[in-house]
């Protein structure tokens, strides 16, 4: 069987071909799928998308009247896939589960560190033999609190690399880790997280309630120099409502690996053509800001395991196997 696979990257190609070698032919696109490209799958009974694909009701009524019945969504995000509409296409959808939870909290501190000690301003002078230390002056981390808003696995790995700093842990999320708690980690309302965390890192899914938790009323909450990091979802974060806030001369940095309005944007060269996104064309231009195109989770490590869930997920389906991994289970157990 030859299966498509939807938004690869070059890094990612060989991996894929690799990993499904020997048991199906496998077709790789460096394109996405949306309304334009959904036509290529025709034909296709199994296709894989990437997390900026766009699986609204028009793509998928397109893909399956095309003849695919599987779609093996190689991220652990899903929010982009109309799942109603898909199981009333009775289409099967997997995901990832899971995958390196330490690839996002590594690289969530590393969006952290870069903005508290300046890294971008301070590579930028000495490329150009400027050593003044003037505007470089950061915080030390030991001693100051961090907020973590969602404590599942990638929150912890952020949550001991915290500790390993010697950081006070706030936590808040639905549901207590106990992991958490045993490093010490207090919870506490959201509000109060707010309030008195230095550095607040938000590692919640998107979901209905949590869409835009970071809004007008939770930033004016923060510290004036507080450090927001974002390496979870874009939706997570009102961009209009922190761009008023960075312009009134608020927060110490902010890191984002992610955006609202992503789609179309990230993963593709748009350096020839430029964007009419006013938001993230403002945002980029403050000098304590760091917008990182949604590469949190490109490890060699990670990128390993979502494939191999990916190739897992294509034997369950052709074997008729339900797993964790299935959000519509289309095709039911003999």
């Amino acid at each position: 069987m030859e299966i498509l696979a939807f938004g690869v990257q070059s890094d990612e190609k060989p991996l894929i071909e690799k990993a499904f070698a020997g048991q199906h032919e496998v077709r790789c696109l460096d394109v996405f799928l949306n309304k334009d490209t959904a036509p290529i799958a025709a034909g296709y009974e199994i296709i894989s998308t990437s997390v900026n694909a766009d699986l609204g009701s028009g793509v998928l009524q397109t893909i399956a009247a095309g003849g695919t019945q599987m779609i093996a969504q190689r991220s652990t995000g899903f929010n982009n896939i109309d799942l109603d509409v898909a199981e009333r296409l009775a289409l099967r959808v997997a995901r990832v589960s899971y995958y390196s939870p330490y690839a996002v909290a590594e690289f969530a501190w590393t969006l952290a560190m870069a903005v508290n000690r300046r890294i971008i301003r301070a590579a930028g002078r000495t490329r150009d033999f400027d050593f003044r230390l003037d505007g470089l002056l950061g915080r030390d981390m030991h001693g100051r609190t961090v907020g973590v808003v969602g404590t599942g696995k990638i929150g912890e790995a952020f949550t001991r690399i915290a500790h390993g700093f010697g950081m006070k842990l706030l936590g808040w999320d639905v549901v207590e880790n106990p992991a958490c708690v045993e490093l010490g980690m207090t919870y506490v309302e959201k509000e109060q997280l707010f309030a008195e965390s230095d550095l607040i890192s938000l590692h919640v899914p998107l979901l209905p309630e949590t869409r835009r938790i970071i809004g007008k009323d939770a930033l004016s909450l923060m510290k004036d120099d507080a450090i927001l990091i974002n390496s979870s979802r874009g939706g997570l974060i009102d961009s209009t409502a922190l761009v008023a806030e960075l312009r009134a001369g608020r927060f110490t940095g902010v890191g984002l690996d992610v955006y609202e309005a992503e789609a179309g944007l990230f993963f593709l060269d748009k350096s020839l053509e430029g964007i009419d996104d006013d938001t993230l064309a403002r945002l980029v231009t403050f000098p304590n800001v760091i917008v990182t195109s949604h590469q949190a989770y490109y490890t060699e490590d990670a990128v390993a395991q979502i494939i191999e869930a990916t190739v897992q997920n294509v034997a369950d389906y052709l074997a008729r196997r339900r797993s964790d991994n299935v959000l519509v289970p289309a095709l039911r157990e003999d």
